[in-house]
């Protein structure tokens, strides 16, 4: 199905900025806001999240030895 919308321009360039950052087209960045509720300001700030996570792994501010260890300790039984 083909669907015009007249939107402002301002309003293109975010869905733009977030089809560029997500690797999705503009349609499926509307798709999802429409399908599955998710505004252009909550994608915008998801996509901002992932990006701060993917900079901290890369400088390996990551949990520590002791992080994991305590991790796969805390549901072993005995």
């Amino acid at each position: 199905m083909t669907l015009t919308l007249d939107i402002s321009e301002s309003l293109k360039a975010r869905v733009d900025a977030i089809a560029r950052r997500s690797r999705l087209s503009a349609s499926e960045v509307i798709a999802d806001a429409l399908e599955n509720g998710y505004s252009l300001e909550w994608q915008e700030q998801y996509l901002d999240r992932v990006e701060a996570g993917l900079a901290a792994a890369d400088a390996g501010d990551f949990a520590s030895e002791d992080d994991l260890a305590r991790v796969r300790n805390k549901h072993r039984s005995g």
